[in-house]
């Protein structure tokens, strides 16, 4: 893998800001662009507020927030200095295809281009990129990028292993924990399983079988704190006595009744209608009552912080 030393930053939303603060922590260079106005007041402002967090995790040698350049609403100008590009656009497949077409003309051929994309394969915004398809592939974090380890990188088809070795490589120099999906699916790996539990979540809570503060307090105090450790298959294996036998045993053992379940499941499945949504935006409404989501969020990542070196051994 060449040095990568300067990174290009598409998009200061959520995403592309926690990234940015990320890349900088590791001792790199950030150019970064976003057409929206005010872009660079908010990410200034962001910065200085994860940057403490930042610090605890621990800085890499030559780490500074002055090692980034809001250069305007394009990279147009500065692509040739850039190393890899991390794109953050929104969701939109025109959009997506248009600046994914601009971005593979103008860097060297050499650059990967990974995309933050939450849900759409990147083949299917590359149809107009002709210089060197091969090297864009997925780079989706699991937010905030900053702190959670998570980086799902998904090729499409034509991605070259070149690529995905870099981009892999690239990610693990960052302490992140990167993981390749070997075909593209809609939602990848982590939001699809994010997406199933929360559908039933959605649905016991808005047919009114459990209040939505004792459905987060049945997650925060039995399956989060169990899989942030051993995640479900290991922790299946465990369940049933450890090793490969162990798991076949647990699921031959509980399958019948999981059955069950999940054609209760499939029966009552969330449907995002009016009248679901009045009944679990109430509930989640009486959970949030009397509370700073601020504060919530701020003691939320310092927890994180605290977790994530405890797992590393720091």
């Amino acid at each position: 893998m060449a040095a990568i030393k300067t990174v290009g930053i598409v998009g200061t939303g959520v995403i592309g800001a926690s990234w940015t603060g990320l890349f900088l922590a590791n001792g790199l260079r950030v150019l970064v662009s976003d057409p929206a106005p005010g872009s660079k007041q908010k990410l200034d402002k962001y910065l200085q507020s994860i940057w403490p967090d930042l610090k605890k995790i621990g800085l890499a040698p030559g780490a500074s927030l002055d090692n980034y350049q809001f250069v305007g609403t394009s990279l147009k100008d500065h692509y040739s200095k850039i190393d890899f590009i991390q794109e953050n656009a929104p969701e939109k497949l025109e959009l997506k295809t248009s600046l994914l077409a601009e971005i593979d003309a103008a860097t060297r051929p050499d650059v990967v281009i990974a995309s933050s994309s939450s849900g759409l394969p990147s083949s299917k915004f590359i149809g107009k990129c002709t210089t060197n398809p091969g090297r864009i592939l997925i780079g989706h974090p699991f937010n905030p990028p900053h702190l959670m380890p998570l980086v799902e990188v998904v090729p499409h088809p034509e991605t070259s292993q070149d690529s995905v070795n870099t981009a892999i490589a690239f990610y693990k120099s960052l302490n992140k924990s990167p993981v390749v999906l070997h075909k593209e699916v809609p939602g990848f790996a982590a939001n699809r399983l994010q997406a199933a539990l929360c559908s039933e979540a959605y649905s016991l809570v808005s047919r009114g079988v459990i209040s939505a503060e004792d459905l987060d307090l049945c997650v925060t105090n039995s399956l989060g704190p169990r899989w942030a450790l051993t995640g479900p298959l290991m922790s299946n294996a465990m369940g049933g006595g450890g090793g490969t036998d162990g798991f076949r045993h647990l699921l031959e053992h509980l399958g019948p009744a999981s059955e069950a379940w999940l054609a209760d499941m499939r029966e009552h499945a969330f449907i995002f209608n009016k009248k679901s949504l009045d009944g679990l935006s109430a509930s989640v409404g009486e959970e949030l009552e009397g509370k700073d989501v601020q504060k919530l969020e701020a003691e939320r990542d310092r927890l994180l912080v605290e977790i994530l070196k405890l797992k590393a051994g720091k």
